[in-house]
């Protein structure tokens, strides 16, 4: 980048530009996003105050669900009449949808300044200056990945925690999945890489570090070790103030027993397995080309519950592929009540172009895809609920996170989530010091639902300790002009651990 993309987004006669960057999709595209606030704020810009109309609207899309591009296009055309009535204002579309239908979203759009694609994060400065000058769309879309993401600047959400990229693209051939094409081909980091940013998000103050790839566990097929993480897991677990590490997503056909030993051996390991079933027919499975069987999968479950016995398992269900009967719907049902997960992301399953399930024959009518996702959804609410309350009256340190509850102004809990990555709602009694986002808490469970558990402990149960990660949450928000070092009970704030929702 050249020296004048530093002013690019101020003038002598303005202020800085703002900026809002409005993410879609999943944790890879949360942290690609990230990355476009790092490289816009080292540009100049700045983010934009809640509230206020920003300069710039970066979208950083989805394609793998048909309704993130319904979003896309419905927030595009909102922005038509507000951009027309802010003179200056940008308009940018990044990510997987870009990637695909570059020239649909100029096209459907052409009020959008800027299309980039998920191989070029980190021309985004540049386009959107290139597209003030020329007074037109720039678009721009490569191959292959020019430089590896998390060699860009970084704007993290919190400074508690952080996404840490092992690997970006994939090798498997999923026929309802089109981000092979969008993300290219695997492509993995060296080991000393990965861990010298974990070890510097940890220097920032970090306590929490997820790591990233479509496949993690298929990592290290690049350089030729198959062993490479589970090493990568324990060469964590050596790193000194880093005190939970997750990782997603893994694949069930490629995953070993060494990697389920390396998760219960090193300490800083969570209890905590995202483990995608996608559909419990085998039938299915095979059309999905999906290179496992339901066996397989509820084995790995078996071996990972017998190493660690309080491992709590999510998992991603699509309901209503082409072709499935409802005796294969049952056997998903079969699946999942065997499996017991704690949470699953599920979908109906909607055609997307591009993909080999698109024109796949026995395609399902909608209304009986709708009628098994709601019975899917009422067996997998019902274990949840069932798995939850077993967890009543037991003690759990939780991380504090900067996002409190829908009804927190009434309840003046806040939230944190376990080892396990259970989210729990915990009040402060009365007398105790309020925590900071970061810092950690032990309570008791006392209240269960569906999707969260609820803790109201006793002064005397009730056991705060702080860390360098409510430090760091401390001087980010002197640095960001925020409203003080602790939080107040009930107030709203910013989320923790950046999630998808159970539901489309």
């Amino acid at each position: 980048m050249t020296s004048t993309l530093s002013d690019s987004a101020q003038t002598p006669e303005t202020s800085p530009r703002t900026y809002e960057v409005r993410t879609f999709g999943c944790q890879m595209n949360v942290h690609d996003s990230e990355r476009m606030s790092g490289l816009l704020e080292a540009n100049g810009y700045v983010r934009a105050e809640e509230g206020t109309q920003p300069d710039l609207v970066v979208f950083n899309t989805c394609a793998v669900r048909e309704n993130a591009s319904n979003r896309l296009y419905g927030n595009l055309g909102q922005l038509a009449p507000v951009k027309r009535a802010h003179k200056g204002m940008q308009i940018a579309v990044g990510g997987c949808l870009a990637q695909k239908d570059q020239d649909a979203i100029i096209e459907k759009a052409p009020w959008v300044d800027v299309v980039f694609g998920t191989h070029n994060i980190g021309a985004l400065p540049t386009l959107l200056e290139r597209a003030r000058h020329n007074h037109e769309a720039q678009a721009e879309l490569l191959e292959s990945l020019e430089v590896f993401p998390s060699t860009l600047p970084t704007k993290r959400d919190h400074v508690y925690s952080g996404w840490v990229s092992i690997s970006v693209g994939c090798n498997n051939t999923c026929t309802f999945c089109i981000v092979p094409s969008l993300r290219g081909k695997e492509k993995d980091r060296r080991p000393g890489d990965i861990l010298a940013e974990v070890q510097a998000l940890v220097d920032d103050g970090a306590i929490e570090v997820t790591l990233l790839g479509q496949n993690v566990n298929s990592y290290g097929v690049e350089f030729g070790d198959r062993q490479a993480f589970s090493k990568l897991l324990r060469a964590c677990g050596e790193i000194e103030g880093l005190e939970r590490v997750r990782f997603t997503s893994p694949h069930p056909a490629m995953f070993t027993d060494d990697v389920i030993d390396a998760m219960a051996e090193t300490p800083n390991v969570m209890p905590v397995l995202h483990m995608p079933l996608q559909s419990g027919s085998d039938k299915v499975l095979k059309d999905m080309r999906r290179s496992y069987r339901s066996k397989k999968f509820l084995n790995i479950l078996e071996k990972v519950r017998e190493r660690i016995p309080n491992a709590v398992i999510t998992t991603d269900i699509i309901v209503g592929f082409p072709g499935e009967t409802e005796e294969d719907f049952q056997d998903t049902l079969k699946v999942v009540e065997q499996a017991r997960f704690s949470s699953a992301f599920t979908f109906q399953y909607s055609i997307r172009p591009g993909t080999p399930a698109a024109t796949m024959e026995n395609q399902i009518p909608k209304e009986v895809v709708q009628e098994r996702y709601e019975r899917l959804i009422a067996l997998q609410d019902r274990i949840a609920g069932e798995e939850n309350r077993k967890q009543l009256g037991k003690t759990v340190e939780l991380m504090v996170v900067a996002e409190a509850g829908r009804k927190a102004e009434q309840t003046h809990r806040l939230s944190g989530r376990g080892p396990d990555q259970r989210l729990v709602h915990f009040s402060v009694p009365e007398g105790c010091e309020t925590p900071r986002p970061g810092d950690m808490v032990t309570v008791p469970i006392t209240e269960a639902g569906s999707f969260h558990l609820i803790s109201d402990p006793t002064a005397e149960q009730y056991q705060l300790r702080r860390t360098r990660a409510g430090d760091a949450w401390d001087r980010s928000q002197a640095d960001s002009c925020g409203t003080g070092t602790t939080q107040v009970p009930g107030a709203p704030v910013g989320l923790g651990m950046p999630t998808i929702g159970l539901r489309p």
